[in-house]
């Protein structure tokens, strides 16, 4: 897949919301650490408007991302927060505007409903990680979640081996084994959204990432198995299962645990698959550029980005 050009001190990203509002004060807050981290900054519509539980009305989302790519000056464009709103979005975007013009676009949750329309095979590659008005502005943004960031949008080296930040859990094997391909997936519920419409997910050959949070067990053991059953597991090269988080039974006497689901649901598929990954709705999250080409390794644990997502 095709890479995008590397993130300089000084270049200019485009701030915009394609699915919630977020408050001037955290974003005003975010323009701040992004300009401390080298970039300028500049604000589109969506970042001042609110229409329902959406920042602004469909036309001015999709018109937001429309125009940062068509702008020559936007050489990156961050995704202010998730929430809910993308999947309004896929017929209003001008996507051969999109292709023409490749550059860094970062966010997570329920931008993946783009990253997965964008990493398409005339696409190119993208990145699942911190957004500024969820991550940028917290007290535990400095440090692993920073240096992941930059150097995903920034260096034209690989990342290598993606290792959780200190304390948090080590990955662990679920299924062993070994599997080659490029990164694909994102937010469970998203990618479940997507299947039967013409942007669903390619998992053929790809290491698939996936993660999800507020979710009860029951919910996730029916994603999951719709995956299965649409083929989307059998297609995979590989599985890396993320971030689960504020996760609640059904009921606590009469339920699954999550690593239950995953036995039952995940495991019987046979594809090497590691759970615990460091990506998703914690706090503490690697940038992972969705497109560029890994590793997982069963017998160690480990999951290695191979290839840089920019050039």
């Amino acid at each position: 897949m095709r890479k995008v050009p590397a993130l300089r001190e000084g270049d200019t990203v485009a701030f915009v919301s394609p699915s919630s509002q977020s408050t001037m004060e955290s974003i005003e807050k975010a323009v701040k650490v992004t300009e401390d981290m080298g970039f300028r900054v500049k604000l589109t519509r969506s970042c001042y408007e609110s229409e329902g539980y959406h920042a602004g009305s469909d036309f001015v989302r999709a018109d937001d991302i429309n125009r940062v790519f068509l702008d020559p000056d936007v050489r990156g464009i961050f995704c202010v927060r998730g929430g809910d709103g993308a999947t309004r979005l896929p017929q209003r975007i001008d996507i051969e505007t999109v292709y023409k013009n490749p550059k860094v676009f970062l966010g997570y949750s329920d931008i993946t409903i783009l990253h997965t329309m964008f990493n398409r095979p005339r696409g190119f590659i993208t990145f699942h990680g911190p957004m500024p008005a969820s991550e940028f502005i917290r007290v535990s943004f400095p440090g692993y979640v920073r240096e992941s960031l930059l150097r995903a949008i920034t260096d034209t080296e690989p990342m290598g081996e993606i290792t959780p930040c200190e304390g948090a859990p080590p990955m662990e094997t679920l299924v062993p084994g070994t599997a080659e391909g490029e990164l694909a997936g994102g937010n469970l519920a998203l990618v479940c959204a997507l299947l039967g419409t013409p942007w669903e997910i390619d998992t053929r050959g790809k290491v698939l990432v996936l993660e999800d949070t507020n979710e009860p067990v029951y919910r996730l053991d029916r994603m999951l198995m719709q995956l299965r059953l649409a083929g989307k597991l059998d297609a995979a090269a590989g599985i890396v299962l993320g971030q689960f988080t504020h996760i609640q039974p059904r009921k606590p006497k009469d339920s699954f645990t999550l690593p239950e689901v995953f036995e039952a649901v995940v495991a019987p598929v046979g594809k090497p698959t590691l759970i615990n990954g460091c990506f998703g709705h914690d706090e503490k999250k690697a940038t992972l550029p969705l497109g560029a080409r890994a590793v997982l390794d069963g017998s160690r644990s480990t999951l290695t980005v191979i290839e840089s997502g920019v050039e």
